[in-house]
């Protein structure tokens, strides 16, 4: 019994020491500092990425557009502790149906796609599963994975951007995320909206009849970025069979309406 007992004590120290040893040879420091410069290139990227398109595309000011559509964002933001002010979105007059997430919580969506949503709930859902992508740091694991933490520190300290940062806008806008990182912000959108008392299932809908519109070039370019949208349609409302909530509209349905006609015509 005193043999086992001893045993076990000296596995214990034996662990202990060969803890000790092996966290004595992690250098904390230069990994607080790449922490520090990943965090300083992703806000110094994101802010080049969003100057860059503001030279190329037409950005809405009109300050209905902007407010009406803070007003679909804010009570997600409120129901799920997301700091409203920590999101920079931007609207662009385009009609292909898309938005997309870009490093330091830039949201950039498309005039197209608030026009194609028939039901708030389902620009809701989209703006969702954006602003999920951005706060489980999606943009950046998608960036380190397809790019390069190197080439993104590179291009955030000002060498070969131009190029670089083209290629990090057209990674963002233009192709998938892996399907892990897709499944958790479908997921953590549905949650936001039920947890802001907003239907999710517009936003089934919508994945379902964008999947079927393959003879709409301006309705692929969101589901091009987004693919299996019907496989997960499916999945969004297996996710909600048998689930109780409520069904509250953030805009009246006039609102709504009224907004989709200023959208698309752009007027004051």
């Amino acid at each position: 019994m005193i043999n086992k007992t001893l045993v076990q004590g000296l596995v214990i120290v034996v662990l202990f020491f060969g803890m000790f040893f092996g966290l004595s040879r992690i250098d904390f420091v230069s990994l607080f500092e790449i922490k520090e410069r990943t965090a300083s290139a992703e806000n110094n990227i994101g802010d080049l990425i969003w100057n860059q398109i503001q030279e190329t595309e037409d950005v809405i000011l009109n300050d209905s557009i902007v407010k009406t559509l803070d007003k679909l964002i804010l009570p997600i933001c409120e129901a799920n502790n997301i700091e409203r002010d920590s999101l920079k979105v931007h609207i662009i007059d385009k009609d292909e149906v898309n938005a997309f997430a870009l490093p330091n919580n830039h949201l950039v969506v498309y005039t197209g796609l608030i026009e194609d949503c028939k039901k708030q709930e389902a620009l809701q859902g989209v703006l969702g599963h954006e602003i999920a992508h951005i706060q489980n740091n999606h943009v950046m694991k998608k960036l380190s994975k397809e790019i390069g933490l190197s080439v993104i520190l590179s291009a955030a300290t000002g060498g070969k951007g131009g190029e670089i940062l083209k290629e990090i806008l057209n990674t963002l806008s233009s192709t998938a995320y892996d399907r892990t990182l897709e499944k958790e912000a479908d997921m953590e959108s549905v949650k936001y909206l039920l947890e802001a008392d907003i239907n999710p299932e517009p936003m089934a809908d919508f994945m379902y009849e964008l999947a079927q519109e393959h003879d709409m070039p301006n309705a692929l370019e969101w589901i091009s970025t987004h693919p299996d949208s019907e496989a997960r349609a499916k999945y969004i409302l297996d996710y909600l069979k048998g689930k109780k909530y409520k069904k509250t509209q953030t805009l009246t349905q006039k609102e709504w309406e009224d907004y989709k006609v200023l959208v698309k015509n752009n007027v004051e």
